[in-house]
């Protein structure tokens, strides 16, 4: 592993365990595990989905994705609902409360990343803003390794960062 590789890895697997400790802290009402924020935050941006597509789209076991989906059912946060198409599988879509709770643990963290980085100083603040398309772009790459070289072309073509409101 490269120099590089290691310090990213370091770095963003902090970054991690700091919010979670500062928004278990800080809000404590914020109890969603990150599997079920990551469900959720997968209903939110493909809407209505079969159970074989969210383990697919999360990278997860199918029997994973189905108990994620009954405790979020049983929590009021999803509906689980045949499929009309085929009677067979079951579509899990977001519910009222679920995206009221997917947008409570956005602000939470939004908050919390903005108090931290309001404390950086202004150019680690321009910094930090100026490595956030490629660093989604990592994230692209990560989630789709065929990506090939042509649709990275940083100069040409830079990602926009999507933020979720």
């Amino acid at each position: 592993m490269s120099a590089e590789a290691k310090t990213l890895t370091e770095v963003v697997t902090r970054l991690r365990r700091a919010l979670r400790t500062s928004i278990r802290t800080d809000y404590p009402w914020e109890s969603l595990p990150m599997a079920q924020v990551e469900l959720l935050l997968a209903l939110d941006e493909h809407g209505s989905v079969r159970v074989g597509e969210l383990a697919t789209l999360l990278r997860l076991a199918a029997n994973t994705v189905s108990g994620l989906v009954q405790v979020l059912v049983e929590n009021g946060l999803v509906t689980r609902a045949p499929d009309p198409s085929d009677r067979r599988v079951a579509v899990v879509a977001l519910t009222a409360a679920g995206r009221l709770k997917l947008d409570d643990w956005g602000r939470a963290h939004e908050q919390r990343i903005g108090d931290a980085l309001d404390r950086l100083a202004p150019g680690d603040r321009a910094t930090v803003r100026a490595a956030l398309p490629a660093l989604a772009r990592l994230v692209d790459h990560l989630a789709s390794p065929e990506l090939d070289a042509a649709e990275a072309d940083v100069d040409a073509h830079p990602a926009p960062v999507r933020v979720r409101r």
